[in-house]
């Protein structure tokens, strides 16, 4: 009891405890789920708000470094998390989707601006709507972060409170419309049920077993085939009078030959049209051959950044075929760069292909490893950017990204370049969930600590009913007509929809019930396309409002 009595003496031990004790209440609040859906990790922010009416003494520079501290770590590991997919977002259907969802981020944007100018409502529980409203965190920790420039400190907890009154009900919003839209399309969404499953959860990649029958291909290179670039196909295995050898692009090709391809299964059929006819043998299953094949995780450091031409690999008689990166199965080629983390199928004889295997590492446990270097120079580029000043037209100060701007746009860079020499920027996923489930619950703590009073008072004595409901609309009109408008006019996939629709609000619980309608992986994968674009957007706009309300 006497060590008890010291920690609470202590006021800077005793803001430490009651962060502590706030992150277990939240978490805790956090899990239970009504119908099925849980508010997660905001649950901190609604215990940090009842604590903190209760008036107890906590150190401000502590809550105060808690706040920026869990926000950088937050940012930055998001940042890390989403960049990788940034651009390639873009790619085939991702760029419909992300089309959707920048009408409907425009869209919440010109509600808010509306509601503002309609209602007159104070700027900064304004700002704080329009993070609740889109359910966005990052925007709420980027607007609070830049807001320090231009208002009172104390007055940066009126925007957490905007952001805690409208946060729980965009959840029931996108919860809302998906329920809506299930009504109106019923007849469609009965038909997509049966073929929901998503053909891209398992690898696109094939196998196929092709004999040489072309006379034009007798006596020719494998690398001169006509469209084999193109097609992007590699020939692993070849069988010629009986025997099975290692193919390599020098490999002559005769008539009666039989070769292994691999690629695209479109491509590859595609491609047996030109050298001949599909073989019904198939040369990875004989077992009279010394050629086999395996999967290795590249995990050296001393590899990383090398082209397959630069390594000893060749020389070894094994052919690296493809690779899986974030996810992403993709057949690679001389200009394939090797990058930590990643996942490649060699093929080769056995001896040989041990000997390769050293030179990737091939080690998992060695992933696990969190390399704290490169963390740190990501977070010192992205302050430095964060603080970088320059001017937008219409404004007359000039603005910075914040700390918070600056470190999205870091870590974005960063995880696309991958590497500089031997420092990685890979980070173990479970080190990544860690860094940013860390750093939100800090931050959220931090911000309902200091909220708490503000909070209680905008509902009985203030606006807070009324805000509750402008940001329920804010958020609910958008998507509605957004997510009508894809499915009637564009035929989007209902699951697939409520993905884009649960990305479009970075909405983990959204997403979970999206999920709990389907055995399919399509809301997780539209989801998955859209959120890395939208993170940014939502980041952005947020410090536009602030700018725009103070910096004119």
């Amino acid at each position: 009891m006497e060590i008890l009595t010291n920690i609470f003496k202590n006021q800077i031990i005793n803001t430490l405890f009651f962060i502590s004790i706030t992150s277990v209440i939240g978490l805790y609040i956090g899990n239970i789920r009504i119908s099925g859906i849980a508010i997660g990790i905001t649950g901190v922010l609604f215990s940090g708000i009842i604590i903190s009416y209760l008036n107890i003494p906590l150190n401000d520079e502590v809550i105060h470094f808690t706040r920026e501290f869990g926000l950088i770590l937050f940012i930055y590991a998001v940042g890390i998390g989403v960049g990788k997919s940034f651009f390639s977002s873009f790619k085939k259907n991702g760029l419909k989707y992300n089309t959707f969802t920048i009408i409907i981020v425009l869209l919440n944007v010109i509600l808010t601006f509306a509601i503002f100018k309609i209602f007159n409502i104070e700027k900064t529980l304004m700002i704080g709507m329009y993070c609740g409203s889109v359910t966005n965190t990052p925007a709420l920790g980027s607007a609070q972060n830049i807001a320090t420039n231009y208002i009172d400190s104390s007055k940066l907890a009126e925007i957490s409170t905007g952001y805690a009154l409208t946060y729980p009900g965009t959840i029931v919003a996108l919860v809302l419309t998906m329920i809506i839209l299930k009504i109106i399309f019923k007849k469609d969404i009965e038909n997509e049920i049966t073929t929901s499953y998503s053909k891209l959860s398992s690898s696109d990649i094939k196998n196929l077993n092709i004999n040489v029958e072309n006379k034009n291909l007798d006596n020719t290179m494998i690398k001169d085939i006509p469209a084999i670039d193109k097609l992007n196909i590699i020939v692993t295995r070849i069988k010629k009078n009986g025997k099975i050898y290692l193919a390599n692009p020098n490999t002559v090709l005769t008539i009666g030959d039989i070769i292994l391809a691999v690629g695209k299964e479109k491509n590859l059929i595609e491609f047996s049209k030109i050298v001949g006819s599909i073989s019904k043998e198939d040369l990875k299953k004989e077992t009279s051959s010394n050629i086999t094949h395996t999967r290795v995780v590249v995990s050296k450091k001393d590899i990383i950044g090398k082209k397959i031409s630069e390594t000893q690999i060749p020389s070894y008689d094994v052919i690296v075929t493809r690779a899986l990166r974030s996810d992403v199965e993709f057949i690679v080629n001389d200009e394939y760069t090797f990058q930590l983390g990643d996942n490649v199928v060699i093929v080769g004889e056995k001896e040989n292909l041990e000997k390769v295997i050293k030179i990737l590492g091939n080690s998992p446990k060695d992933l696990n490893h969190t390399d704290l270097i490169p963390i740190f120079i990501g977070i010192i580029v992205g302050i430095i950017i964060g603080n970088i000043p320059f001017k937008l037209p219409f404004f007359s100060d000039q603005i910075t990204l914040g700390v918070a701007g600056g470190l999205l746009v870091s870590a974005i860079i960063f995880s696309n370049i991958e590497n500089i020499g031997r420092i990685s920027w890979y980070i173990p996923p479970a080190s990544s969930i860690l860094l940013r489930e860390f750093g939100i619950v800090l931050f959220l703590t931090a911000v309902g600590l200091k909220t708490g009073k503000n909070f209680v008072n905008t509902i009985i004595y203030g606006s807070g009913i009324k805000i509750m409901i402008l940001g329920f609309l804010i958020s609910f009109l958008p998507i509605l007509i957004v997510g009508f408008i894809a499915k009637k006019f564009y035929g989007i996939n209902y699951f697939t929809l409520t993905g884009i629709l649960s990305g479009s609000m970075t909405d983990p619980p959204a997403l979970a019930f999206a999920n709990s309608m389907t055995d399919s992986n399509l809301p997780s994968m539209a989801y998955a396309t859209v959120y890395p674009l939208t993170m940014f957007l939502r980041i952005i706009t947020a410090q536009i409002f602030v700018i725009y309300f103070y910096a004119r």
